[in-house]
């Protein structure tokens, strides 16, 4: 896994590494075992690679269904 991951530095990653636990930001770099991932407000994670069980590249832009903000009548 760690493999793979290294060759993905710069692109952004969705990754879940079990129940709840999904996170989602640019790949910074890999390092001994450890995933370094930066989200949309500049804040840095740190993901045991180990612990990993998903990882999916994300391609699309960020909108998601549901509500526009700023709609006037």
């Amino acid at each position: 896994m760690q493999e793979l991951i290294a060759k993905m530095v710069g692109k952004k990653l969705e990754v879940f590494c079990g129940g709840v636990a999904n996170l989602r930001g640019k790949v910074v770099k890999v390092d001994n075992g450890v995933l370094h991932l930066v989200d949309e407000d500049d804040q840095m994670f740190y993901v045991a690679i180990e612990k990993i069980v998903v990882v999916n590249e994300v391609r699309a832009s960020d909108q998601r269904a549901g509500f526009i903000s700023g709609f006037q009548k």
